[in-house]
C-alpha cells in the first residue's frame, strides 16, 4: 500500500463516509471554499491509479467506491508511524501520546483496560 498525500486523504474520507459517490457528491462534502471540479476529478484519478478507488461507469460519467477500506488504511498508516517514530514500540508510542494529550487518569485506565481486553483475546 502506498501513502496517500493530505488532498488524496482528504478526498479519501470523505469517500469512506458516502460511497458510493460521484465527484460533485465529493465536492459537496468538503470544506469551503470548495475545490473546482477538475481539481476533485484529477484526485479521484490518481487515487484510482494508486489502487484505491474503482468506478462503475455512467454513460460519460463514474461512481467511485473505495477498494481499501478506512481500517486498512488507518492500520498502514500507525504501523508505519509507529515503526518510523516509535522503533516498532508501541509501549513508546503509548507513552509519547499519554504524555504529550496530558491523559487523565481515567482515561489512561480506559486505555489500560482496551489493552487489557485485547491481550485476553488473542490466542
Amino acid at each position: 500500500m502506498r501513502d496517500l498525500t493530505k488532498a488524496e486523504e482528504q478526498i479519501m474520507q470523505v469517500l469512506w463516509g458516502i460511497q458510493p459517490a460521484f465527484v460533485k457528491d465529493i465536492i459537496l462534502e468538503l470544506p469551503s471554499p470548495k475545490p473546482a471540479y477538475s481539481t476533485v476529478s484529477t484526485i479521484v484519478r490518481i487515487l484510482e491509479s494508486k489502487g484505491f478507488i474503482d468506478h462503475e461507469a455512467f454513460g460519460p460519467t463514474h461512481r467511485y467506491s473505495a477498494l481499501i477500506s478506512k481500517d486498512e488504511y488507518s492500520h498502514f498508516s500507525m504501523k508505519k508511524m509507529l515503526e518510523n517514530y516509535f522503533d516498532g514500540s508501541l509501549k513508546q508510542m503509548v507513552s509519547f501520546f499519554s504524555r504529550k494529550e496530558n491523559l487523565t487518569i481515567k482515561e489512561m485506565e480506559e486505555l489500560l483496560k482496551t489493552l487489557e481486553n485485547l491481550k485476553n483475546e488473542k490466542p
